[in-house]
């Protein structure tokens, strides 16, 4: 039986009186939701390939596995699974495009030569959503990333291509910032590194130094972009070093004020992001998350309702960072539906972060500055069984999208009609 609207808000007001009781204000945790936008990564629709070319292979320490019908062969599809997946998320969020997502008329566009021409119609297509765009330059796939150096690269030539693309990359997220109303954040990630354990980690971490420092010479309004860039611990084929390290890009970050992008899958197993947070950000003046979930290692899968992904929504919250902390999804599967997976997975994170704007914030702090840590406790605990699923239920159904037994059966649908006829 279809819970109806009428149950929906009838329980969303027995919610709203539950959590009354121990001072959580609904409507404005709500209203402080609205306002937290999260980035959705294109990427998840098509399994990373890009439409720069036909045949296109996937490289530089990246897999996706599985091989579900229907992924998006071209912009036009993209865009048409991407319009599915935000029907379906409630709120207001954002678009995260790589620069190998170009329309190029079928033409070969060399990596260095992509511009705002190439990205007009995504432009058109988010303005006419009224979201905004974040951008990401592509070091991998492609020949001059075969070896699996680009920044660091002890070949000139090699380095200069790929700092010509970065810069490239960085005027076409501000192409976006300007039109769009809304700073595009622009992402650096390289996959250098090296498989074994390497002589000089020295010299090649004074190359990407240096090579960033070029990149970064033009001066583009933050306005319009804001640039990040992101540390890994290691990857595939890069297992004993990785040259973009945590601590080079922290101490990068710190000296020449960018963001620092903190992803979810890319440290130790037993680390995690949510206990960095609160410790970047006095130091920096605002940070970059990418979302993921690791298993066993930076395997980017779904992002679902765990312990790691509420904590990273308490750091936000509960410290008031909405407006210092831009959040991004970065996982890809491509064994589960993709649309699916991002209507999950973006569900998730928001989820999360109405998890943590229901707690009860003031009795928990004040247990906590008393001393009090078994009150604390009690509560973090007690908070987790409180009518959450009414709230998100009401908040669905406010934002004109589905509640939990409705979405799937239009992803079903979609799949049927849409996906299914793709080939």
């Amino acid at each position: 039986m279809k819970w109806t609207d009428g149950q929906i808000e009838q329980s969303f007001e027995l919610a709203k009186e539950r959590y009354a009781t121990v001072g959580v204000d609904v409507e404005a945790a709500l209203k402080r939701l609205a306002g937290i936008p999260i980035s959705l990564h294109c990427w998840q629709g098509d399994d990373v390939g890009g439409f720069e070319s036909a045949g296109s292979t996937l490289d530089g320490g990246l897999a996706v596995t599985g091989n579900f019908p229907g992924k998006a062969r071209s912009v036009s599809e993209l865009r048409q699974d991407v319009d599915k997946a935000l029907s379906l998320i409630p709120g207001k969020h954002r678009l995260n495009l790589h620069a190998i997502y170009l329309e190029n008329d079928g033409k070969q566009v060399d990596r260095t030569a992509i511009g705002p021409e190439h990205f007009a119609g995504w432009a058109a297509w988010a303005k006419a959503k009224g979201i905004g765009v974040d951008f990401n330059p592509t070091c991998f796939s492609h020949p001059k990333a075969a070896d699996g150096f680009t920044l660091s690269h002890q070949d000139a030539g090699i380095r200069d291509f790929w700092i010509e693309h970065v810069r490239a990359s960085r005027r076409i997220a501000a192409y976006f910032g300007r039109e769009l109303g809304t700073p595009a954040v622009t992402n650096v990630w390289i996959p250098d590194g090296f498989k074994d354990t390497p002589v000089d980690r020295m010299g090649y971490r004074a190359r990407l130094q240096s090579a960033l420092d070029t990149v970064f010479e033009e001066k583009l309004d933050p306005r319009f972009n804001l640039d990040a860039v992101e540390c890994k611990l290691f990857g595939i084929g890069s297992e004993s070093c990785v040259i973009g390290s945590h601590e080079f890009y922290m101490g990068y970050a710190l000296s020449r004020g960018k963001l620092l992008c903190l992803d979810a899958g890319h440290f130790h197993p037993t680390e995690v992001i949510s206990d960095k947070i609160s410790s970047v950000l006095l130091y920096l003046d605002e940070i970059l998350l990418h979302v993921s979930r690791g298993v066993r290692w930076d395997s980017d899968h779904v992002v679902t309702l765990t312990d790691e992904l509420r904590a990273i929504a308490q750091e936000i919250v509960c410290n008031g960072l909405e407006s210092r902390v831009h959040i991004g999804l970065d996982f890809f599967d491509g064994s589960i539906n993709r649309i699916a997976a991002w209507v999950i997975g973006t569900r998730c994170m928001i989820k999360a972060l109405l998890l943590a704007l229901l707690q009860p914030q003031a009795t928990l702090l004040g247990a906590e500055e008393s001393g009090d840590y078994t009150s604390r406790l009690a509560w973090q605990e007690e908070a987790k069984s409180m009518p959450f699923g009414a709230v998100w239920d009401y908040y669905c159904l406010k934002s004109g999208t589905f509640p939990a037994e409705s979405w799937l059966a239009e992803v079903k649908q979609y799949e049927a009609e849409v996906l299914s006829k793709r080939g």
